[in-house]
């Protein structure tokens, strides 16, 4: 562990985190992580913990925090859609060369509909762009 710990500890929740101001200040010099809000991502909102007033740094560091956690969390989607891509090429060439017959009647269907339902999905929205340009 580094000499100099930051001041804050972000615990990464489903749609946010709560936020912790980390303290070594004290006697023991243990680690004390006090608990003084929880965020949410998706509509933005900071709760303060308990009868804790934010400052002005803390909301400052919070809301930078919002910013490159948000940012993180886009190009994770962006590469799980590129992985998912490469599934589907995988997927394809398993099934051209190596699939048993028993294990392409297990999987078709499902995988039929769910590309069925994407392309749906894709051919609409890419309408949708191109009524739009328009």
């Amino acid at each position: 562990m580094s000499a100099e710990l930051p001041e804050f500890y972000f615990r990464v929740r489903e749609n946010g985190a709560t936020v912790f101001r980390v303290d070594t200040e004290n006697r023991q010099r243990r680690i004390e992580m006090s608990e003084i809000a929880v965020v949410n991502i998706r509509n933005g909102q900071i709760k303060p913990h308990g009868d804790h007033e934010l400052s002005a740094e803390e909301l400052e560091v919070i809301e930078d925090w919002m910013e490159e956690r948000t940012a993180v969390l886009a190009t994770r989607d962006i590469d799980d859609i590129y992985r998912a891509i490469d599934y589907l090429n995988l997927t394809t060439h398993w099934a051209q060369t190596r699939a048993e017959p028993d294990q392409l009647e297990e999987v078709t269907d499902a995988l039929l509909l769910a590309m069925h339902d994407l392309r749906s999905v894709l051919v609409r929205k890419k309408a949708d762009r191109l009524l739009k340009d328009d």
